[in-house]
């Protein structure tokens, strides 16, 4: 046989073990274990129920502060923390990492405190009136800034739900004017200040952490990367994937896409799992929040495939929030194969009740083994 001719061959054999690999490595990744960096937990009964789910997935997770009464200590923080401890199921390693809940009332020495914290990262401003919980919130950005200089002096992350409360301001373009209202003015009179933009929803927001140096990150979720508004609006309302902030057009869940994907570590995995009641859910109240911690790595995963960049989930999901924060990365690992697995329709929650999971009845590509 001519050269030319083993040549073809041997080209022939290349190309069938190059597509080969690529098979397995489309079908079956493995990242480092990956983290919350927004979850609710409640308290009480509900963390029967939430903590085991969010621990068969992450190693850590920012607990949110938004409980009744709200957590507004370092003390309170770690008090909580021994509750969630409480149920982590043997055998698992789960970080609840811990966050205070920041009020008008909120005492700058607090914020030293939650410095020299092992477990307490960060303070969580919420708008009075913005989401669930939130009417002890801050009334007016300017009261508190006293407070706001300790963060930037002792380089302490500020966690922002980045939304007006106005009445008279359109649900849809609340959290743009917030960026322009609020949060542009906040950082020319702290340049230095760490936060994090929490479950951005607009090209605008993902733009304006773009244009920001490192101090500035933002989280998104997996609803506002897999859905839009014509997902919770066309064919009627479904209250299951009505959350705060909103979802928004077709063209800010692509940017979402684009700038989660990017490989740029601005941008990290914030779940945003809110537990409540299908009967909370379904009714005129209408709770905002969708319950992703079940199966959030593989909505993640699904997400990432569908725009072809399942190599990027990694430093999304496992290195950039960690290192945001200034904590060590994991070393355990995970697996995700590409199987298909359908979601479950509801899940048991507070006794008799019920909890609808996100996207649930549907089939994922994605499953975690």
């Amino acid at each position: 046989m001519c050269r030319s001719a083993l040549s073809f061959f041997a080209l022939i054999d290349y190309y069938q073990y190059y597509f080969l690999f690529e098979s397995i490595t489309l079908d079956t990744i493995s990242l480092i274990q990956p983290d919350d960096w927004h979850a609710h937990l409640r308290d009480g009964l509900a963390l029967q129920r939430t903590v085991p789910d969010l621990a068969k997935q992450f190693a850590r997770a920012i607990c949110m502060p938004n409980l009744v009464p709200p957590v507004k200590t370092v003390e309170e923080a770690l008090a909580y923390r021994q509750r969630i401890l409480a149920h982590v199921p043997e055998g698992l390693d789960f970080d609840p990492r811990m966050v205070l809940y920041f009020t008008d009332q909120t005492s700058p020495q607090e914020i030293s405190k939650i410095k020299d914290s092992e477990f307490v990262d960060a303070i969580k401003l919420y708008p009075a009136g913005a989401t669930t919980n939130s009417a002890n919130g801050v009334s007016d950005i300017r009261k508190v800034y006293a407070v706001i200089e300790q963060l930037e002096k002792h380089q302490v992350p500020l966690l922002l739900h980045g939304e007006v409360t106005h009445q008279h301001v359109d649900i849809f373009d609340r959290e743009k004017r917030f960026l322009d209202e609020v949060l542009a003015p906040l950082l020319k009179q702290f340049p230095q200040l760490r936060l994090v933009l929490e479950h951005i929803t607009t090209s605008e927001a993902a733009h304006f952490v773009l244009e920001h140096d490192r101090h500035v990150a933002a989280t998104i979720t997996p609803q506002h990367l897999l859905f839009n508004r014509n997902d919770l609006l066309v064919g009627g309302v479904k209250p299951h994937f009505y959350c705060l902030p909103i979802l928004k057009r077709l063209n800010h869940q692509q940017t979402l896409l684009e700038v989660a994907t990017s490989g740029n570590p601005k941008f990290f995995l914030g779940t945003d799992s809110a537990p409540h009641a299908q009967n909370a859910k379904e009714n005129a109240c209408g709770c905002a929040g969708c319950y992703s911690a079940p199966n959030a790595i593989e909505l993640y995963a699904q997400a990432f495939d569908q725009v072809g960049k399942i190599d990027r989930l990694e430093g999304f999901a496992s290195h950039f929030g960690a290192d945001f924060y200034g904590l060590p990365r994991n070393t355990k690992q995970i697996t995700l194969v590409k199987q298909p697995q359908t979601i479950v329709e509801s899940l048991d929650y507070l006794e008799d009740q019920k909890i609808i999971p996100l996207h649930a009845g549907q089939t994922l590509s994605w499953r975690k083994v």
